[in-house]
């Protein structure tokens, strides 16, 4: 995790960004002035994304200065408004401290603006990587699987030779222990900032034509608000950050919930939601969040603070009850004497 400069949005940035969302910004640029985000400039919406994007961000970026080009998609975001990508202009000619304090600084402006919102981020440090043309290069770049090393194409033929090997009643053969659907990047984002403590609750939904996990909503609640956040009719997972104290200590405590409501779900929704559970929590695990407890419930009135407490912390049985040996059964006769056997 990178160190944080402690850099923070000013007053009016902080403002811009809470109307910006409405649609009718194309653009942000924001820079860091007197130790703080600032707005240094901004473009409106004139035509669709892709017409706007040389009219914008190449004409915002200078020669020498860092800055960071906040630049709306089309496509609508899960949480509400739009999706935004994340443009960070780094030039060669830069300063090596500009380019310490930008690079530094990324993750608060993210925090600052929602990384809920920001789908994709580009870096550039060239006038013509700034241009449309640049972020079609950048795309298929990552598009194209990563050249292997020497060792991982011997690794890659093994694997192969060891599929075509014959099966027989000593093979031991792998099951299947679920399936892994990627999570998308406002997913992903949102598992971060809760990290960090942004958020309380995240609502997780399986997209089952696209393949993949989707944020449902990020937000701050308590445990007394925890139940009327859990559809009643359609499966969900759920992240809660449960604060609360134990024996004298106060804790934070990560807790997954898989809910399903019954049989009002689909037989493939229930299915679906069992196999990818299992590898969606590994997926929250390799974030840095650690999961202390995971939870099933096909209701959200179980979900109490009681009732949690009981699931982290059981009550422990301090005096175990002493069993009386039961008696032999009656009439079964006179014990079997062995006549010792002696040693000539």
């Amino acid at each position: 995790m990178s160190h944080q400069t402690g850099i923070k949005a000013n007053e009016k940035l902080q403002k811009f960004f809470g109307k910006c969302k409405d649609g009718k910004t194309r653009a942000i640029k924001v820079a860091i002035e007197n130790e703080e985000l600032t707005l240094s400039d901004h473009k409106d919406v004139k035509k669709d994304w892709i017409k706007d994007y040389d009219k914008c961000i190449p004409t915002m970026v200078e020669q020498n200065t860092p800055c960071y080009i906040l630049y709306r998609l089309d496509t609508k975001s899960s949480l509400g408004g739009y999706e935004w990508m994340l443009f960070s202009w780094t030039p060669d000619t830069a300063s090596i401290r500009h380019k310490m304090v930008y690079a530094s600084t990324k993750a608060t402006l993210k925090n600052e603006f929602g990384s809920a919102h920001i789908k994709e981020e580009l870096h550039a440090t060239s006038p013509e990587e700034a241009t449309y043309e640049g972020y079609l290069s950048h795309k298929r770049a990552f598009s194209v699987p990563a050249p292997l090393t020497t060792r991982e194409e011997e690794i890659q033929e093994l694997r192969k030779t060891e599929v075509k090997t014959e099966i027989n009643t000593e093979t031991r053969q792998k099951t299947l222990n679920g399936l892994s659907f990627p999570v998308s990047q406002a997913a992903l984002d949102a598992i971060n900032d809760a990290k960090r403590g942004s958020y309380s609750y995240l609502q997780f939904k399986l997209d089952t034509v696209q393949e993949e996990i989707h944020l449902v909503k990020a937000t701050n609640v308590d445990v007394s608000g925890l139940s009327q956040m859990i559809p009643k009719d359609q499966a969900r997972y759920h992240l809660f950050l449960f604060k609360h104290t134990h024996e004298g200590d106060y804790l934070e405590s990560f807790v997954f919930i898989y809910s399903m409501p019954g049989y009002s779900c689909s037989v493939k929704d229930r299915m679906m939601y069992s196999s990818c559970k299992a590898l969606f929590v590994t997926q929250i695990t390799e974030q840095g969040i650690e999961i202390v407890k995971k939870l099933e419930i096909d209701s959200a009135d179980e979900l109490t603070e009681e009732y949690l407490q009981d699931e982290l912390h059981p009550k422990k049985i301090l005096h175990r009850p002493i069993f009386d040996k039961p008696p032999g059964p009656k009439n079964r006769g006179a014990k079997r004497v062995t006549r010792p056997q002696t040693t000539e």
